[in-house]
């Protein structure tokens, strides 16, 4: 499935819009109901605000794991040095189902890949065996994950 394409201009996000992502972000599970009760707006409005956030990719609203908790022993940050197009190696890289996340830096690496994987062979086969065979990738730096000690996603608004 391909990945949304961000853009540079933002949709405008009103005070009420903002409430609701606030709402959603304590408690993604929040019914509408009560979300359209603390904001002030019908049960109707806050499914359609929701519905319209999501079809613009402003919001998403999923299950959050402990990768370690469901079966994925080995998580780790991979740097990439890239020769040619950064675009065409990332958009191969987003297809893997093991990929949870690409970013196109400035700096070391031309890209950085958070990777989930269930042990270190399936580790070591996705770097050696499918990331380092991608067309355009020089090399590669892994930084294998010993703890998490942070993970959030209530940033807010702005």
């Amino acid at each position: 499935m391909p990945q949304p394409t961000r853009t540079s201009t933002r949709p405008a996000l009103d005070d009420v819009s903002k409430a609701i992502i606030g709402r959603l972000q304590t408690d993604g599970r929040a019914a509408y109901s009560a979300i359209a009760r603390d904001i002030g707006l019908s049960e109707a409005a806050v499914r359609q605000r929701v519905q319209r956030m999501l079809d613009a990719d402003i919001l998403q609203i999923v299950a959050v794991t402990d990768p370690a908790q469901v079966g994925f022993d080995r998580q780790a940050m991979i740097g990439i040095t890239i020769r040619g197009d950064i675009t065409v190696v990332a958009d191969e890289l987003s297809q893997m189902p093991e990929v949870a996340y690409v970013v196109l830096t400035a700096g070391r690496f031309d890209v950085l890949v958070e990777v989930v994987c269930a042990d270190d062979e399936h580790l070591l086969e996705l770097l050696t065996g499918r990331i380092r065979d991608i067309d355009g990738v020089a090399d590669t730096e892994t930084f294998m994950y010993l703890k998490l000690a942070k993970q959030r996603y209530d940033w807010g608004t702005r």
